[in-house]
């Protein structure tokens, strides 16, 4: 099989030859600095995330992360400092929000799509979420208030966002049909959803089933990015159409053979814990026999449940690279 094939089958829960030699989410910025000093050649630099993918052996994928704020946003608010807190806010942020791509922005996945097509990328689109995007214009407490004092407020900025990302999407198909898409949201810590399941029913759900409904009509696999403890929320995802969800953080409490018993028709990506990569060989092995079971069932793909910490050294990760090669080849269904 070739690789993209493999993964395809994978998220479909189909026969594969070994499983996908994954790293779904790169490295922090300072861990590739540290391997700079390390021994990894300083011209791989951390924008380079297909290189060091070829470097290291993995299989590579080109992202595409489309952002409904405009470059000349002011950094910090991207990140949810009280810039909208009513309906005069947001109108008066509108103008520079939802830029037009550029089209040679667009016309560049046509070479990513060739390639694809012949077998050795996976192309992957990442849209920002009916919660992330929300919550970067009004941070968590605000977005949290307006849920309640200021409804109309969000949902205009859903039905904007929801305008945004199918306009966009509908441009990328004429060049290029992603294997998937990740919908981007964040919505989870610790101890389970950031939100109640009325919140998502209201203000997210009919917006995830129109974009969702563009995906599926174009055999496009939709999988919900977001941190923390997923697992009570999961159902609301497959209501929604959702195909799957990542990263699975282990130190968030997720147990991916739960979800598994209960759901077993989700994919999922992740759920390698990180914490333990700079622990020596039998750690790293511990970490991979308690994935095994998950591994046999299809539709996983183990990988690192979030950006590689800068405590784990080049060697470290070689050697986590290695385990996982073997893992991959041996564990599957």
């Amino acid at each position: 099989m070739n690789h993209s094939e493999r993964f395809k089958a994978v998220i479909d829960f189909k026969p594969v030859d070994r499983l996908p030699y994954l790293e779904w989410a790169m490295w922090w910025d300072k861990t590739i600095d540290s391997w700079h000093n390390q021994g990894l050649p300083k011209i791989l630099s951390f924008n380079k995330v297909t290189d060091i993918m070829s470097h290291l052996g993995l299989d590579p994928y080109m992202q595409y992360w489309f952002s409904p704020q405009s470059a000349n946003i002011e950094a910090a608010q991207h990140h949810g400092l009280n810039s909208v807190r009513s309906m005069d806010d947001y109108l008066k942020m509108r103008p520079s929000l939802f830029p037009e791509y550029a089209e040679s922005d667009i016309n560049n996945m046509a070479h990513f799509a060739k390639i694809q097509d012949e077998g050795n990328l996976v192309v992957w689109n990442t849209y920002e979420g009916f919660y992330w995007f929300p919550r970067t214009l009004m941070d968590i407490e605000g977005l949290s208030y307006a849920y309640y004092d200021e409804p109309e407020l969000v949902h205009q900025i859903n039905k904007d966002l929801l305008n945004f990302n199918v306009k966009l999407l509908k441009r990328v198909l004429t060049k290029c049909v992603p294997t998937f898409v990740t919908i981007a949201e964040d919505m989870s810590y610790n101890n389970g959803p950031l939100i109640s399941q009325n919140i998502f029913n209201e203000f997210m759900l009919p917006y995830y089933k129109e974009f969702i409904a563009l995906l599926k009509e174009n055999d496009i696999r939709c999988i919900v990015d977001t941190d923390g403890n997923v697992t009570s929320m999961i159902p609301w995802l497959l209501e929604a159409g959702c195909d799957g969800v990542l990263p699975l953080e282990r130190q968030a409490g997720v147990d991916g053979d739960v979800i598994r018993e209960k759901h077993p028709e989700i994919c999922m990506i992740g759920h390698y814990n990180k914490l333990v990569m700079h622990l020596g060989e039998e750690a790293i092995r511990k970490e991979f026999d308690r994935l095994i079971p998950l591994m046999k069932t299809g539709g996983f793909i183990p990988s690192v449940d979030h950006q590689t910490p800068p405590n784990v050294s080049l060697e470290d990760y070689k050697l986590y690279l290695t385990i996982l090669e073997e893992y991959c080849n041996k564990y599957h269904q």
